[in-house]
């Protein structure tokens, strides 16, 4: 076991060297360290601390920045407008909620959706575990990725055969066909 002295720094050393008595702390030292100047102590500390003028009028404006702006009459009628439309699209929603014949079967179906995002995140923090595989995917991803670049954005026969097969696409999406 190493002692004091052999591990010791140069300040340890100054407080080694000192008798026993000097170590004891006296009413008159403990009191002084409770009344240090505001400029000793932080500012958490010190009740007398007072921060600059321009300091405090800063941190009141960041505070409430609310109070200080004014509304003219045209914001008011985009407010209101803003509202009605707010109005409109959460009681359509709540129309469309009341319509609906089978509300256990869209909570199962969002129950299920949030179950299997939750295990798919188990199975891909599984996948990251294994040591080379994930290296092993980046690479097939660059290599997909430069495949695709070089097929579709490279030439312009290519830009134009990615844009027809993204118009046929968005038809069948939107049904119109």
């Amino acid at each position: 076991m190493a002692t004091a002295s052999s591990v010791s720094s140069p300040s340890m050393e100054r407080i080694m060297s000192l008798p026993h008595s000097s170590m004891r702390l006296h009413h008159s030292s403990v009191s002084s360290l409770l009344h240090l100047s505001p400029q000793a102590a932080p500012s958490s500390f010190s009740s007398s601390f007072r921060p600059p003028s321009g300091f405090r009028r800063r941190i009141d404006s960041k505070r409430f920045p609310i109070f200080k702006i004014r509304a003219s009459s045209e914001e008011g009628e985009e407010n209101s407008e803003s509202f009605t439309r707010i109005r409109k699209v959460f009681s359509s929603v709540k129309d469309k909620w009341d319509g609906l014949e089978k509300k256990p079967t869209i909570f199962l179906y969002g129950g299920s959706a949030i179950l299997s995002l939750w295990l798919s995140s188990i199975v891909i923090d599984a996948l990251d575990s294994i040591p080379l595989l994930p290296k092993f995917l980046e690479l097939v991803g660059l290599g997909y990725f430069g495949w695709f670049v070089y097929t579709y954005l490279l030439f312009k026969s290519g830009r134009d055969e990615l844009g027809s097969d993204f118009q046929t696409l968005k038809k069948k999406i939107t049904g119109e066909e």
